[in-house]
């Protein structure tokens, strides 16, 4: 399969520079895919009773194998038509290949992480999905029209059933909808179950999922709302990085590699994403503010470059204070047990200083140790004090 792959991957990039086409968002997001395969091999070389590997493997596949059939139906019906043979056909068989890889897609996350069902009454929300995606295959392949973005008309399209085909993908789309949400659902009823190392699987997928859910937020607060290019710049660079990070946090979490670092890394995206919102808001609030209130008094646009450097200044001057106020509150939010242990450290190296009565100081390590580590059993151990001086 990976050579097939390699083999494929490199006629179609050929066949995409033939056909002169540009780089856009959707080319990098058809690159990120690359991750799927890299995880699924690594996945399957490692933990082959697991499906969600050899998955990984055919989802990669499909997806070197759409980009392929695309290149090789344009370059044979635009570029240069006649010159390759069956465009019209190779071009149509995407429609089968991208439902069976979001299919797969689908399935791995209902697996994840165990490789099985959640419990057997999962079963028909499997199902939905294998007959919600292949219907809308189906649908497609026979809905009249264009071929996909090739100025061919679909060899198979029925103009007469156009009627019958939106009425039965208006039944499909809200069911095949529900079923992604359960499972969505079906994640979360795992993390409410899960204990030790499957708990922190699961905390590996939710973060990598939660760049996905910012990219579509992004995506749609910009189309309703703000049409601005930046925010869909970022909106696609979100989304890039989620189809590389959804992947990768699969595969470090089934290969429970560096399994428990996950709870740091959360903890360093929340301080340090949310003291970069607060930094660039009071940045350009600052600045906005400061440039109408000059416009106001001078009647000038250009801001002097003395206010931007002053700006700056204030940034960087707040960085540290402002760092520790939101590492102190997200402690005291979402990771109070640490919180707690701080404090109660914090309290007991001040008690340690000044307590002189060793029975007392025993009493009170043994019980930070419980409250701080929460062991299943604690002792203490004092060396006798002839052994002590002998040791001396």
């Amino acid at each position: 399969m990976v050579a097939l792959a390699v083999v494929l991957g490199v006629l179609g990039s050929w066949l995409f520079f033939l056909n002169d086409q540009p780089l856009t968002g959707d080319t990098w997001l058809t690159i990120a895919f690359l991750a799927f395969p890299i995880v699924g091999v690594a996945i399957v070389s490692h933990r082959p009773q697991n499906p969600i590997g050899w998955m990984f493997c055919f989802i990669g596949f499909g997806n070197i194998l759409s980009v392929f059939a695309h290149e090789y139906a344009y370059y044979a019906l635009v570029t240069q038509p006649g010159a390759l043979p069956g465009g019209v056909w190779v071009g149509w068989s995407l429609f089968w290949v991208a439902g069976v890889t979001w299919t797969l897609m689908f399935l791995a996350f209902l697996l994840f992480p165990t490789g099985r069902l959640p419990t057997p009454r999962w079963r028909p929300v499997a199902w939905v999905i294998v007959g919600g995606i292949f219907g809308l295959s189906v649908l497609t392949a026979f809905e009249s029209g264009r071929l996909l973005d090739i100025p061919v008309s679909n060899p198979t399209g029925v103009e007469q059933a156009s009627a019958i085909l939106a009425v039965i993908r208006g039944i499909l789309l809200p069911v095949l909808v529900g079923s992604i949400f359960a499972v969505a659902a079906s994640v979360i009823v795992r993390f409410r179950r899960a204990r030790g190392e499957e708990s922190q699987q699961l905390k590996w997928f939710a973060y990598s999922v939660s760049f996905l859910v910012g990219s579509l937020g992004l995506g749609l607060l910009n189309t309703e709302m703000l049409h601005n290019r930046a925010i869909e710049y970022a909106a696609g660079i979100s989304g890039i990085v989620a189809v590389v990070a959804v992947p990768t946090a699969i595969g470090v979490a089934i290969l429970r590699y560096r399994l428990y670092e996950i709870d740091i890394i959360i903890n360093r995206t929340l301080v340090y994403g949310s003291l970069t919102a607060v930094l660039a808001l009071v940045y350009f609030g600052g600045v906005t503010a400061t440039q109408a209130l000059f416009r106001y008094l001078t009647g000038q646009e250009q801001l002097p470059q003395l206010v931007v450097v002053a700006s700056t200044l204030v940034i960087a001057a707040l960085f540290n204070p402002l760092r520790g106020r939101i590492q102190s509150f997200i402690d005291r939010s979402f990771y109070r047990k640490k919180y707690d242990a701080a404090k109660t450290l914090e309290g007991f190296s001040t008690k340690l200083r000044d307590e002189t009565d060793l029975e007392a100081l025993r009493d009170d390590l043994v019980e930070v140790v419980r409250e701080t580590m929460q062991p299943a059993h604690v002792s203490l151990w004092l060396r006798p004090e002839k052994a002590l001086k002998a040791h001396r």
